[in-house]
């Protein structure tokens, strides 16, 4: 959820347009996320995902892209 507020934030910002300026956007809000993540980490020393708190998806009413 970070990543995706950072990315729309920067976005907004930024008044990007075009796929690569978005693709950078994008990038940067994963950035971001990631080293929150890891400072979170670093500070509880212990990890944020776990296979506790991990979900699994089991594609049930999901539908494959069919291939032209």
């Amino acid at each position: 959820m970070l990543a995706e507020a950072t990315t729309t934030k920067l976005h907004r910002d930024r008044d990007t347009k075009g796929f690569e300026p978005l693709k950078k956007d994008a990038q940067e809000g994963g950035a971001v996320a990631g080293s929150t993540r890891r400072d979170i980490e670093k500070r509880s020393g212990k990890p944020v995902v776990t296979g506790e708190n991990f979900k699994v998806l089991t594609g049930k009413g999901r539908k494959k892209p069919e291939l032209v």
